[in-house]
């Protein structure tokens, strides 16, 4: 069964906007989006929202729920690395096992809350959001008098943050990276095309062979694009082989494992879930620990990028991953949206945040235009609905 053109559009909408407001900030900043310095910048500062909208998905899928401590927690969890990696000197690797033991115990115990003693996850995690930033910002006043630790010496954890893969000076082509964007663009194609195969196979519903050949040109344009930009800015972040590890992980489990569908199977009506057999409460409690992993990945991240932990450290950093989602089509009353939309989404939000950066625009009403930004998403998510009944 062919899409039809009105649909077609539908599910690029937000792609097409992307491709809009790039343009836009690219004409605005006198092509400085476009240059391979800012390529490298998009994807370094707006890392952390690919990797925390990916957990997000997971708890909106469950029925439009959300984690408002994440932001507090790269605090907490940063303010904690610092002062054992740089105080303490135990050195990067025993720090990242602390960390992540840390998050684990904390997603198991806010897991437990709201799966199994039925505490509304937006309180459970408003506690956290208080919280972790008071217990975050004592440890960096503790330890500093200047309120911030920094990790500048550790060499081995920056390199694995905030390094380069098969780093070359700006400016000069990198091959290795031009190489390795050929081949994802080649297997981006394959994938698109035998994915279209097998759902004419089935008989589900899927583009025309010539809508599948233009949209895996278009896509593999894209990554070649992106890997020209990054060859000539010294090599392939480490930060987005962090990216897509997460990105492409949870695609796997939303898309193609049964565990993933029961996460949309209780958004869409959870009492009906549980009387066909799925554990909602076990569906609760598996979102808020992958919650809680996913923010400490996203700590690591974010102290390499900063090297220091500081107070103001994932400030609005749920309300971008929470953005994101909502953005990229995940609906806000749950049971419905895809990781690629979330990517779409994260990086509509990343353009606006290096564009109006470059433009120099006040931060108040940088926050202004996001704001006016979701809550468009979520008016043209109910109105789609709405059509379709």
């Amino acid at each position: 069964m062919k899409k039809s053109a009105s649909q077609i559009l539908k599910d690029n909408t937000m792609l097409i906007v992307l491709v809009l407001v790039y343009l836009f900030f690219t004409w605005r900043t006198n092509g400085a989006m476009f240059s391979p310095f800012n390529f490298n910048e998009l994807i370094t500062q707006n890392a952390y929202v690919f990797i925390l909208a990916s957990g997000m998905l997971m708890c909106m899928l469950t029925g439009g729920n959300i984690d408002l401590a994440c932001g507090s927690l790269v605090c907490f969890l940063g303010a904690l690395g610092s002062y054992f990696m740089t105080i303490r000197e135990w050195g990067p690797a025993v720090s990242i096992i602390l960390m992540l033991l840390i998050g684990i115990v904390y997603g198991c115990v806010l897991g437990y809350l709201i799966a199994y003693i039925n505490i509304p996850p937006w309180i459970a995690t408003l506690a956290g959001f208080l919280a972790f930033r008071g217990l975050g910002t004592d440890i960096l006043s503790s330890n500093s008098k200047t309120g911030s630790i920094s990790i500048k010496k550790v060499e081995s954890f920056l390199n694995l943050f905030a390094g380069k893969l098969f780093k070359t000076k700006m400016g000069e082509l990198n091959k290795v990276c031009l190489t390795v964007g050929i081949i994802a663009a080649v297997l981006v194609v394959l994938i698109n095309i035998t994915g279209r195969a097998n759902k004419v196979k089935k008989g589900y519903e899927a583009d025309s062979a010539l809508m599948t050949l233009g949209k895996s040109a278009l896509e593999a344009a894209v990554i070649l694009l992106v890997a020209y930009k990054l060859a000539l800015a010294g090599g392939i972040p480490t930060v987005l082989v962090w990216v897509a590890i997460v990105v492409l992980f949870y695609g796997f489990i939303t898309e193609k494992t049964t565990i993933g569908r029961h996460f949309y199977v209780v958004g869409g009506n959870r009492e009906a879930a549980r009387l066909s057999g799925v554990n909602t409460r076990r569906i609760m409690f598996i979102a808020y620990l992958n919650m809680a992993i996913v923010t400490v990945i996203t700590t690591w991240v974010v102290l390499g990028r900063v090297q220091a932990a500081n107070s103001t450290a994932g400030t609005n950093f749920e309300m971008d991953a929470i953005s994101a989602c909502v953005v990229g089509g995940v609906s806000a009353y749950g049971g419905a949206g895809r990781i690629i939309g979330m990517v779409i989404g994260a990086t509509l939000i990343g353009v606006i945040n290096l564009g109006m950066s470059l433009m120099n625009i006040d931060a108040n009403y940088q926050k202004v235009v996001k704001g006016v930004v979701l809550l468009g998403a979520v008016a043209f998510d109910i109105l789609s609905k709405k059509r379709a009944k």
